[in-house]
């Protein structure tokens, strides 16, 4: 099912035109060059905008193209991504910037299906290029646009809609194709600042008279607490500062300030980054360094019964 034409047409103009007057001053939505596109999008992902500004800023001073980022040793890649974390994205940057000069000559292809073929890009990611960069009238769904499409078109898709193919069927036929670009930045500026998860600013919204999930939201804030017995049941997770991911994060900022050439043993990463900094135990680190060389954050190296760890 979709929405009428006459609907569409209304939603059309109250978001654009509410975009035109509002939308974010973003350093990446003043470029259409592809490789600046396809920075910003992959440090965007699950990290804040205004931690992304500098770095984007940063990044691009170091490696400015394609041909700059496929020349770079990975170890300086992932010097230089500190400090946005999910140090994965730098080394699946690097990957693409490495085959896109390999088999493309430097130049990004342009449909989203190319772009998917490349690898460590995610569908998300290939349409966002392929839109921003290229002019693609492909629709970008994330969380905050999932969000909007299911509060304004509540009737069609429901109110909270997951994820996945069907939803980005329905994001592509209510896609106006002459203004893509502007439409998908506007669907992430309204759920970024107005339409946000916890507290929509309905009265302030543009779309309030279009929203038919407005109603649906005030009546589910109006509705009585649920009983004490239904309450979801809550499970025990061991804190950020004793997981897996904070700790191979402190692996990594330790081998970012090593020189290039320089290694650390796994008895010093332990002790500079181990919870007890007296164990001699070094096994639960060991585990650790080799997830990350397979992910390609480190590498290792034996000599002579000592295990040395170094940016790869």
């Amino acid at each position: 099912m979709i929405a009428d034409r006459a609907r569409l047409v209304a939603v059309h103009e109250a978001l654009l035109g509410w975009y035109a007057r509002n939308g974010r001053d973003l350093p990446w939505r003043r470029t259409r060059d592809p490789y600046a596109i396809l920075v910003s999008e992959i440090m965007l992902q699950q990290t804040q905008v205004e931690r992304v500004r500098p770095k984007f800023h940063e990044f691009l001073a170091c490696f400015p193209t394609f041909e700059s980022l496929a020349r770079a040793p990975a170890g300086e890649v992932i010097r230089r991504w500190a400090p946005l974390g999910y140090n994965r994205r730098a080394v699946r940057l690097h990957a693409v910037a490495r085959t896109v000069v390999e088999r493309f000559e430097g130049r990004l292809p342009e449909r989203a299906e190319q772009l998917r073929e490349l690898g460590g890009l995610g569908s998300y990611t290939a349409n966002a290029v392929a839109c921003f960069a290229f002019g693609q009238a492909v629709p970008v769904v994330d969380t905050n646009v999932r969000r909007v499409l299911g509060r304004l078109f509540a009737d069609l898709v429901g109110l909270d809609p997951p994820g996945g193919r069907s939803l980005e069927r329905f994001a592509a036929a209510v896609l106006p194709a002459d203004r893509a670009y502007e439409w998908n930045q506007a669907l992430m500026d309204l759920g970024a600042t107005l339409c946000t998860a916890r507290a929509p600013a309905c009265p302030s919204c543009p779309m309030a008279l279009a929203c038919v999930g407005r109603p649906l939201l005030a009546a589910a804030r109006s509705r009585p607490a649920q009983a004490a017995e239904r309450r979801a049941t809550y499970t025990t997770r061991p804190p950020y500062q004793r997981s897996n991911r904070f700790y191979r994060g402190r692996i990594v900022d330790q081998l970012r300030l090593l020189e290039p050439g320089q290694s650390l043993s796994l008895a010093e990463l332990a002790r500079a980054v181990g919870p007890d900094p007296s164990s001699k135990d070094d096994a639960w680190i060991a585990d650790l360094v080799d997830g990350l060389r397979r992910d390609g954050l480190a590498t290792i190296v034996e000599d002579q019964g000592e295990t040395w760890v170094a940016l790869p």
